[in-house]
């Protein structure tokens, strides 16, 4: 005899199925999916990743050549210096490329160092609580009154202009803010059920942070993270435009737009170009990061 005796019955069984196995990622997941911004920024980072580490090796041009007899040479299809030539005679195009791998490796190198800094501070001190927080939440408030360039540069003039140290520099003075926000979010999970169980059950501070907290603050801290990246761009943009940033025979979209800004008259796509391309590639960062807090927000579902 069917345990399952009619259809009926059968039909209900396979939709309780069906909506039983969902979770709150998937959830999450699938209202991503359906924000056409955020997916079509998604899709064209992409792109822009594959361009900016494949581009350089497959392109014709290579950055650091000098072409003598095209300097400044407008965008033209003749020569395939589809972005024209810089003052140098360089290829625009390829250089592009390699600017845009560099400010991405600075943006995503930084902000691991900012989010490796940030959610142990904020965890601990959240989580502790007590002098403890009090001093270490006084810490970070010392931290902010400091100008954000001039601390900057204390660390470039000590430990030198090494382009690993410029991503440490940066991700030093950016974990600040996600500090607070880990702070805030182990605060609200410290006294949940599940952490007091933890507590009764003998389990120590440190494993209680590492295996209940860090994981239930990832979801504020995935959407502030796609956030910091393009701050990042932007703060290693900005020291690149003064010279403290990136250093020939490197070159950053910073470095790249302070160039194009010295001879915009002359040859205003050695700025369009390079301009363009961070514009774009900040707002796939952006757009993405929207989706991600639209996507999480337990207030949306």
């Amino acid at each position: 005899m069917s345990l399952i005796s009619t259809p009926a019955e059968k039909s209900a069984m396979l939709e309780g199925a069906a909506v039983k196995g969902r979770s709150l990622w998937e959830d999450a997941q699938s209202r991503l999916l359906r924000n056409k911004a955020a997916v079509f920024s998604l899709v064209l980072l992409g792109v822009l990743v594959v361009l900016a580490f494949l581009g350089p090796l497959l392109w014709i041009h290579d950055s650091s050549h000098i072409y003598r007899d095209r300097v400044q040479l407008p965008p033209t299809f003749e020569h395939l210096h589809i972005f024209g030539t810089d003052a140098q005679g360089r290829d625009l195009f390829a250089r592009t490329l390699v600017g845009l791998r560099m400010s991405l490796m600075v943006g995503v190198v930084a902000t691991m160092v900012s989010l490796a800094i940030g959610v142990i501070w904020g965890a601990t001190a959240g989580f502790v609580g007590g002098r403890l927080d009090q001093l270490m939440m006084r810490i970070v408030d010392v931290l902010y009154s400091l100008p954000f360039i001039f601390f900057v540069i204390i660390l470039m003039v000590v430990f030198g202009r090494n382009i690993i140290l410029i991503f440490v520099a940066i991700g030093a003075v950016e974990w600040l803010t996600m500090a607070r926000i880990v702070r805030g979010q182990t605060i609200s999970l410290k006294g949940m059920e599940f952490v007091e169980a933890a507590r009764a059950a003998g389990v120590s501070q440190f494993s209680i942070i590492r295996r209940h907290i860090v994981p239930n603050v990832l979801g504020p801290v995935v959407v502030y993270v796609t956030l910091t990246i393009p701050v990042v761009i932007l703060a290693e943009s900005f020291l690149s435009f003064l010279g403290l940033g990136v250093q020939e025979p490197l070159t950053s979209l910073g470095n790249l737009i302070s160039n194009g800004a010295r001879d915009m008259e002359v040859a205003p796509w050695t700025l369009y170009f390079p301009a363009l391309t961070m514009m774009v590639t900040l707002f796939c960062f952006n757009f993405i990061g929207d989706g991600l807090r639209d996507a999480i927000d337990p207030k949306d579902r």
